[in-house]
This record gives structure tokens, C-alpha cells and sequence, in this order.
């Protein structure tokens, strides 16, 4: 009797050691993959355009056109951060002070508001749906944990400016530059910049190319905060500071 439950203890351990392997293989392999590769649509893109198939929005196009890091002007980086996690240079991937924040201000009665890192939102763009559900939540951080693990900065912050959306079917910054004001990404100006990283919060109700008076206030406040960080050049410093100093001889 007592052999037999090691026998089916073992058994057990077994499969549960092969799901484990199997559910790292699935997730990681993917992750590692798209250190190099440009992925082709993402998550969000997908559920989009199903959505509209299904509501008959024969119009409806995904706009989608990656560009690389290098050909993206420094200011959309640099708004991106202000705007969305100023701690991405320096985190793991969760802002926990944020985080922390967001819980006291819903604790006080205020509106609950976001603490996602733009880690935690390049993980959901690309492999998750939307929802706020608690496994949702649990697949989001386990896919951040990954991209920070396998990619550099970099590529995050590369990947996000390609699959964030600023528009209705509009993704990435390439796609926005063109669509509102006929220019590639690497020639948006500071103030433009910061029109794109003022919609992120919800690019179907709030537009770069015709803002509102609330998305001009909340531009002005980016563009104050992309002066604080050090504008564009601010990228520049922060690669220095995360270098590894050199010993003397």
C-alpha cells in the first residue's frame, strides 16, 4: 500500500514536472524569440480586428508599421517615460512604489488609476487580452517577469513604441506620425511627441489629431516632464549611469 502511493506520489511529480517544463517552453520560447524578431500583430491588434469583424466595421484597418529604435525620434521615447513609468530605466519591471500609491489613493476613495509599468503593458499588448481579472493579472506578470529577464531595455521600450496604440486600428508611433501629420517617426517634434504619450491612457476616446482641451492640459504637463527629466537627452545619461564604471588601475 505505502509503495504504491510513492509509486503514484512519483507518477504525480512527474506530470506535474512536465506541465511546468511544458508551460515554460510555451511562454519563454516566444519571449526569447521576439529579442530579435519583429512580431507581425500583437494580442490587442487581433481581439481588435475581431471585434470589428464581428460588428461588421468593413472600414476598420490595422495600421501597424514597425520602425527601429534608431529611427524613432528620441522625443517619443522620452514622452513615452514621462507619461507613462519614469522608473523604467532603473525597475524590474514593477513600480512598486507606484503600485503602492495607487492602493493608498484607492483605500482614500479616489478613482482607482493604472500602475502599470510600460513592461507590464508591453506584455499585455502582445500576449494578453484585455480585462482586469486576477489571472489576467497573474499571466501578466509572469510574461513582464520574462521580457525583462530576456530582453534589454531597449527592446522594451523598441517594442512599445511599435505596439502601443494611438488611434482606432493605429499602432506604434510610425503608424501615428504618418496617419496625423504625413512625417516619419524619427522627425516628431518635443510637442507632438507628447500629443502621442497624452492618448495612451484611452487612444479611442482621446485623439493626437484632434485633441481636446483635456489632452492639450495633459500634453503641457508631459512636456514639463520630459524638461525635468532632461528632453531628449535624457536617454543618453541614463545609459551612461546604468553602465558599469570602469576601475582604475
Amino acid at each position: 500500500m505505502a509503495s504504491r502511493r510513492r509509486s503514484l506520489t512519483l507518477r504525480l511529480l512527474r506530470w506535474l514536472g512536465a506541465l511546468l517544463l511544458l508551460w515554460l517552453l510555451l511562454t519563454a520560447v516566444p519571449v526569447l524569440t521576439l529579442r530579435w524578431l519583429h512580431p507581425l500583430t500583437s494580442a490587442f491588434m487581433l481581439e481588435a480586428a475581431a471585434q470589428a469583424a464581428l460588428a461588421n466595421q468593413r472600414s476598420y484597418r490595422t495600421d501597424y508599421r514597425w520602425v527601429s529604435l534608431e529611427h524613432i525620434s528620441p522625443n517619443a521615447a522620452v514622452a513615452v517615460i514621462a507619461s507613462e513609468d519614469q522608473q523604467f530605466p532603473f525597475h524590474a519591471g514593477f513600480d512598486f512604489d507606484s503600485i503602492r500609491e495607487a492602493v493608498r489613493d484607492s483605500e482614500r476613495g479616489k478613482r482607482l488609476r493604472g500602475a502599470s509599468t510600460i513592461s507590464q503593458q508591453v506584455a499585455k499588448n502582445l500576449f494578453l487580452w484585455p480585462g482586469h481579472s486576477f489571472v489576467r493579472k497573474a499571466f501578466e506578470a509572469w510574461f513582464t517577469v520574462l521580457i525583462e529577464t530576456l530582453w534589454p531595455k531597449e527592446r522594451i521600450l523598441e517594442m512599445y513604441l511599435n505596439v502601443a496604440q494611438f488611434g482606432d486600428g493605429i499602432y506604434g508611433v510610425q503608424a501615428a506620425a504618418q496617419r496625423f501629420w504625413g512625417k516619419p517617426a524619427g522627425r516628431l517634434t518635443s510637442e507632438e511627441a507628447a500629443l502621442l504619450a497624452a492618448v495612451l491612457p484611452n487612444p479611442l476616446r482621446l485623439h493626437a489629431e484632434r485633441p481636446s482641451s483635456y489632452v492639450l492640459e495633459r500634453r503641457d504637463w508631459i512636456l514639463g516632464q520630459m524638461g525635468e527629466l532632461g528632453g531628449a537627452g535624457y536617454l543618453r545619461s541614463v545609459e551612461k549611469e546604468r553602465q558599469p564604471r570602469r576601475r582604475g588601475p
